[in-house]
């Protein structure tokens, strides 16, 4: 710091953890992450690489091959040993599929992943942060592969700072996946060394506070720091809520040592969805978002934070989480609310719905057909949930017909972003490429965060 007060001066690069930028070969302690279905494109992954940053391409809902296409295309563009990551989601239900996850990921190097909709440490988890881990001759651990973790909930933050469970490494060195090297390493590492504290979010979200989850989880880092006695920090980043100088100088202030940014990357040329969602998204305020059912989630209420403005898909959405709850089958629910339904929200007959879905299930998972055609209630559910798959397919389409249906995971942060950057060449999004956001968005937070400094210097 230079003695002279009124020269004081914070540079974009100064923000966050050295050793987070060291680690990851980044210009600046800024991530952004994830969305699902591709949104978080491979376009845009890339063009955040060349950038010198980190963006995560978004594989959840997409298909294999998607996922490695995708792969390939970010490496025939990153050839300089560029930095990029992938999405690595949590898969309870078909875990095979995350481990074929981990598989491809293995078969093209990929070192980075951002880990999310965990609730607990899955074997595929562990394996892919401990494979090729090994102690150099000075007797420290080396570790290739890397997890950002995206938590809201400090159970699930302990459980990433913490070495894996030993049943798990057992299980896997005796299953072949792991060398018995590989896991006594786990042993003195935390299964995640970068944490990302996500408050109220577009999408998936537990809609927490950023004021409040902060301090916890950097306590909690610090109080396993001291249990475990790792040799290297734990680093912990924000996300959630972050469109604007002031929300990221927030974060910093707090003691972030990365920030991750979501839903303004959604409204940029880079963004894998249609044109007419991101005129949507350029329009919108602070307050033009609304809580729906999560699809994917449906029986347990999971909810997703999603565009308000001009849509009716929140409140069909809700409509039909209600009727589930109060009714074990369709043929509960009376005729008027039924014919409602159909041919308002669905536009297609309960039967026809049920028929694709009978089709889909048959071929992808014969077990969840099975109970369905067991259970009313949960044959109710899958038809119900058809809607929520139609409504994200529609949007990311830019179906002129059911606009109104049209599912848009963003949260408040976007409103935020309109009316930060209103009268400059950014409030048309056809200019708002993701590096350059990244750039202003730094920028401008260091420029804030030095005003604010030398304001309370010459006050005291």
């Amino acid at each position: 710091m230079n003695d002279n007060k009124s020269n004081f001066s914070i540079k974009p690069e100064f923000l966050g953890n050295r050793s987070f930028k060291k680690d990851y070969n980044i210009k600046y302690a800024y991530l952004t992450g994830a969305m699902y279905k591709g949104i978080a494109s491979k376009e845009l992954v890339v063009k955040l690489g060349k950038a010198q940053l980190l963006g995560f391409l978004g594989t959840g809902g997409m298909r294999m091959h998607q996922i490695e296409d995708s792969i390939q295309y970010i490496q025939s563009a990153l050839k300089n040993k560029e930095a990029f990551g992938v999405n690595l989601l949590c898969n309870l239900v078909h875990p095979q599929v995350e481990e074929d996850t981990v598989d491809l990921y293995f078969k093209y190097g990929v070192t980075n992943v951002e880990a999310a909709a965990y609730m607990q440490i899955t074997p595929s988890l562990v394996r892919f942060r401990l494979k090729g881990a090994h102690r150099k001759g000075d007797g420290q651990i080396e570790i290739p592969n890397r997890i950002i973790a995206k938590v809201s909930r400090p159970e699930v933050a302990a459980a990433f700072m913490s070495p894996a469970l030993e049943n798990i490494l057992k299980r896997l060195v005796e299953n072949g996946k792991l060398t018995q090297e590989e896991a006594d390493c786990g042993k003195h590492i935390p299964v995640s060394e970068d944490i990302s504290v996500e408050a109220d979010s577009g999408g998936h979200t537990d809609q927490g506070i950023a004021y409040t989850l902060m301090p916890a989880m950097i306590t909690l880092r610090n109080d396993l720091l001291k249990q475990y006695g790792y040799h290297k920090e734990i680093r912990v980043g924000a996300a959630g809520g972050i469109g604007a100088p002031e929300s990221a100088a927030a974060a910093f202030i707090m003691g972030a040592d990365f920030i991750m940014t979501g839903s303004i990357n959604q409204c940029t040329p880079e963004a894998g969805t249609s044109d007419v969602v991101k005129d949507m998204l350029q329009q919108i305020n602070v307050q033009d978002t609304a809580y729906a059912p999560a699809g994917d989630m449906f029986e347990i209420g999971a909810r997703v934070q999603v565009l308000k403005k001009g849509l009716f898909f929140p409140a069909r959405a809700n409509k039909l989480y209600d009727l589930y709850m109060h009714h074990n089958s369709i043929d509960e629910i009376d005729e008027k609310t039924k014919k409602q339904i159909q041919e308002k929200y669905f536009k297609r007959s309960f039967d026809d719905i049920w028929e694709e879905t009978r089709n889909f299930y048959a071929k992808s998972s014969p077990e969840e057909l099975r109970r369905a055609e067991q259970s009313p209630k949960h044959k109710m559910s899958l038809i119900f949930r058809w809607y929520f798959v139609h409504t994200t397919r529609l949007a990311m389409n830019g179906s002129p017909e059911q606009k109104v249906d049209y599912q848009v995971h963003c949260g408040p942060a976007m409103g935020s972003f309109n009316q930060w950057v209103k009268g400059t060449p950014l409030e048309d999004w056809r200019n708002r490429h993701v590096d350059e956001i990244a750039d202003k968005l730094m920028v401008e937070t260091a420029q804030l965060l030095e005003k604010r400094f030398q304001n309370f210097t010459k006050e005291n």
